[in-house]
């Protein structure tokens, strides 16, 4: 398989109970651009060398004001979940780019050289009129922020195969 990204879905629980997927993570780290979404977005934080903690209360619902710091602007998202991605413990180089305004946690985080993108909340649910309108750092939706930079890796590795 070569695949030209790779989606890191939502999913229940403690995301360090189940290592064997943060090793899976640390694989696809480097080899194609990846984009975690909740759980996913928690996979990430563990596999780039962060630490996530149980929360002592979860977001749960569709009302949830997040910033993201590069625009400025506040996205009203969808949230499920009771653990987070500590952000004081991520290493150099991966930025904390969402950041939920209820009670300041972690939403979302880039780490640009390895073409790595993840948000702690539900693009898909579309709860506000303009959710996730702005992705990671840039001023275009984060899934075809995601979509675009896949794009670009394909080019780049049909590119070099040529």
């Amino acid at each position: 398989m070569k695949p030209d990204g790779v989606l890191f879905s939502n999913g229940p629980g403690d995301p360090s109970a189940v290592p064997y997927a943060v090793e899976t993570v640390k694989e696809i780290i480097g080899k194609v651009p990846a984009f975690g979404i909740c759980m996913g977005h928690q996979l990430l934080g563990l596999a780039l060398g962060g630490k996530t903690f149980k929360m002592k209360f979860g977001h749960h619902g569709g009302n949830h004001p997040v910033r993201n710091l590069c625009s400025g602007h506040v996205e009203i998202s969808a949230q499920n979940h009771n653990y987070a991605v500590d952000s004081s413990s991520l290493p150099e180089g991966v930025e904390v780019t969402h950041v939920n305004l209820n009670d300041g946690s972690c939403a979302g985080l880039a780490y640009p050289a390895q073409n790595i993108m993840s948000i702690q909340y539900h693009p898909e649910a579309s709860p506000g009129p303009h959710d996730s309108d702005y992705g990671a750092c840039t001023d275009t939706n984060c899934i075809r922020t995601f979509l675009e930079i896949c794009t670009l890796h394909r080019k780049s590795r049909n590119f070099i195969s040529n």
